[in-house]
């Protein structure tokens, strides 16, 4: 690094939730202010954190299918295994932590919350020193009438939070644990419990992806990346050779690069 760099120089205002709230608040603040995921306080104090795939995760599973949405609280949910550091620390120290955590929480000497810091946060003041074919990552992919169970299946057993959605050969949009989170919630609300199981069946990849995904071409800079990561308040980009997927840089490959 050309010039030294703090934890405060990088981080940005934190964004909580109680832990007493729905798991639904929790989501709409997500949604609302771009972030993933959220710091869980209780009367002031740090809890832990609640990400967008744990929600997915609950509001697919069957243990809390008799639950409306807004009746499974926050802290049911809730990661305890957080890290944190100071603002006054060099900011070198968060990209190992970053590599393990999808959030550092920010201290100030008194022990109190002052900011978090997240892989965008950090990729706004640091940017990979490597080339582009390095970070391109094989894109796991799923086709778009997959029914939305087999998708959940898949980000369980696989350990993956996105997929790139194909439709003959061509990319037809990116999903991710936002958008079974999101679809979740809907149905769950909307659908009676009673008529879940079989309901449930009817929900295809098609009907909850982002369309289109944004993609960037293999000889596109690093930095290009790195721009539509932090600008789009995306998590990765599909990468394209002569109009066709050959793989995918996000923010963990970033990260792994730094």
């Amino acid at each position: 690094m050309s010039q030294e760099i703090f934890v405060k120089d990088v981080m940005s205002k934190s964004i909580t939730v109680a832990k007493s709230a729905p798991i639904t608040e929790a989501l709409d603040k997500m949604l609302a202010d771009g972030v993933d995921p959220l710091i869980v306080t209780n009367n002031g104090s740090v809890m832990g954190t609640i990400s967008r795939a744990a929600i997915a995760e609950t509001l697919g599973s069957k243990k809390t299918s008799t639950l409306p949405p807004t009746k499974i609280r926050v802290a049911n949910t809730t990661d305890e295994n957080f890290t944190s550091v100071y603002g006054d620390e060099e900011a070198d120290i968060l990209i190992p932590l970053l590599q393990e955590y999808k959030v550092v929480v920010v201290l100030d000497s008194e022990h109190k919350l002052i900011g978090k810091v997240d892989a965008t946060d950090l990729l706004k003041a640091m940017v990979p020193d490597t080339t582009t074919e390095n970070l391109i990552q094989k894109a796991p992919v799923i086709g778009q009438d997959e029914r939305v169970i087999h998708l959940r299946r898949r980000m369980l057993d696989e350990n993956v939070t996105k997929f790139v959605v194909m439709d003959d050969g061509a990319i037809a949009g990116i999903v991710t644990e936002t958008d079974v989170a999101r679809a979740m919630r809907d149905f769950r609300t909307h659908v009676d419990g009673k008529h879940q199981d079989n309901q449930i069946k009817n929900l295809f990849v098609g009907d909850i992806m982002t369309a289109p995904a944004l993609s960037l071409d293999e000889s596109a800079a690093v930095s290009e990346f790195v721009e539509m990561i932090v600008n789009k308040g995306i998590s990765s980009v599909p990468v394209t050779k002569d109009g066709k997927l050959s793989g995918i840089i996000s923010k963990d490959s970033m990260l792994i690069a730094l």
